[in-house]
């Protein structure tokens, strides 16, 4: 996966706001989760709507949301800072999918942030239990319950492959967009 991502700012000498970062973060990693959707579709696994798509980011981006948070954390960043970085990912990361939910709605008043915060707080809360390798890599065991989570969301064709996709593809590339991401960001 070869992203064209933000991963330095304009004006080096500027001191950012968590939220600002947080919002830069979110817009790119929701560039990393689409990328993923359409790589999975490319390589024949099916996803019927496009509320199933959605899904799938919700999923892959409560993952990175939670990879992005163990990362800060590993750069010793304050409380403070990190859980004003990680909320201000989170919500710019909410508003996108409410934006996105509600093109494809037949709702138009909806609002989809919570149901879309309650999947984060659920992963945070279930991913916390995992470990993650050296230089703070997604261990295995994390990386398969994030791939079973994507495979419950997705259609029914080749189903049962989809973990091994996530696990093995989807993950270590979006990592390395991370990485580059994060190297200039904070």
């Amino acid at each position: 996966m070869k992203l064209r991502v933000k991963n330095k700012w304009n004006d080096k000498n500027r001191v950012r706001t968590a939220e600002e970062t947080g919002s830069v973060l979110g817009f790119n990693l929701w560039k990393v989760a689409s990328e993923n959707v359409l790589h999975i579709e490319n390589e024949g696994f099916q996803t019927d709507t496009q509320n199933q798509r959605l899904d799938v980011i919700a999923e892959f981006s409560a993952f990175y949301i939670h990879v992005i948070d163990r990362l800060i954390s590993a750069k010793q960043y304050s409380a403070e800072k990190r859980q004003a970085i990680i909320t201000g990912l989170a919500l710019n990361m909410a508003k996108t999918m409410h934006d996105n939910r509600r093109d494809v709605s037949t709702d138009k008043n909806a609002d989809y942030r919570d149901a879309f915060i309650n999947v984060i707080n659920k992963r945070m809360n279930e991913y916390a239990s995992f470990s993650f390798d050296g230089d703070l890599d997604p261990g295995f065991q994390v990386k398969r319950c994030a791939g079973e989570h994507v495979r419950e969301v997705m259609g029914e064709k080749d189903n049962k492959w989809v973990p091994d996709q996530v696990i093995e593809v989807e993950i270590p590339d979006a990592m390395k967009a991370m990485k580059r991401i994060l190297r200039g960001m904070l």
